[in-house]
């Protein structure tokens, strides 16, 4: 199907969409068409494999809350890094 090019709109609608279809919070009919995609897509279903590892990673690391302020502050950043590398020429 695609190559895992974040310019190409399959990759790029999935890659966009890739955090609700690992926390299963898309309607089922968008999270099959997530889920064939990386069934089709290597480098996509790479890249989900790595979020997947480092959600792992993070719930069984971090015992403690961080305060709200903070939180916010890291999601914002986390957004921004991904708008980033997405907007980048290929």
């Amino acid at each position: 199907m695609s190559c895992g090019d974040v310019n190409k709109p399959d990759c790029a609608e999935a890659l966009a969409r890739l955090e609700f279809f690992i926390d299963h919070e898309l309607p089922n009919a968008d999270f099959e068409q997530i889920k064939q995609h990386l069934e089709d897509c290597g480098p996509c279903l790479q890249i989900a494999d790595l979020e997947r590892t480092v959600k792992a990673l993070v719930a069984r690391s971090c015992t403690e809350h961080a305060p709200e302020t903070l939180r916010q502050r890291v999601l914002v950043r986390i957004r921004e890094v991904h708008v980033t590398i997405t907007e980048q020429p290929g």
